[in-house]
């Protein structure tokens, strides 16, 4: 069994979620407010990592048609970080997951309020749903 951390960072918020290999369900956790410093950011989740006693972070990385974009170059940089600091680092492509959710949600009947405090999060669980499925990025 891995116990996995999955990150959906942004620049604003950093979705959390936590799985377990086994199982393979993926439970969103409280969002992370980006601190606008990568070196700064990488800390916050290493902490979130201990803290849920994970061994492996995955990252959303959102890739245009299988190439890198701005944002994921930047993921990547933060992903290089977390690996300087010690931790098992995988990549999976996260496009349209925000999408996902928000649908998901809706069905659901959450608000947009609601929806907008936990996509992020919500995000996170389907990045871990497509690692755990074999769509690497």
């Amino acid at each position: 069994m891995m116990r996995s951390l999955a990150v959906d960072f942004g620049g604003v918020t950093i979705g959390l979620a936590i799985g377990e290999s086994d199982s393979q369900i993926a439970s969103p956790r409280n969002s992370l407010r980006a601190s606008g410093t990568l070196k700064k950011d990488a800390e916050a989740i290493l902490q979130a990592l201990r803290g849920e006693e994970a061994e492996e972070i995955v990252l959303g990385v959102a890739l245009s048609e299988g190439q890198d974009t701005r944002m994921s170059l930047v993921t990547r940089k933060l992903g290089r970080i977390l690996q300087d600091l010690g931790a098992v680092v995988h990549y999976v492509d996260e496009s349209l997951t925000s999408y996902e959710s928000e649908t998901v949600m809706k069905e659901l009947g959450m608000k947009g309020s609601q929806r907008r405090k936990a996509v992020d999060s919500e995000s996170a669980c389907r990045i871990l749903e497509r690692y755990w499925g074999g769509m690497r990025g």
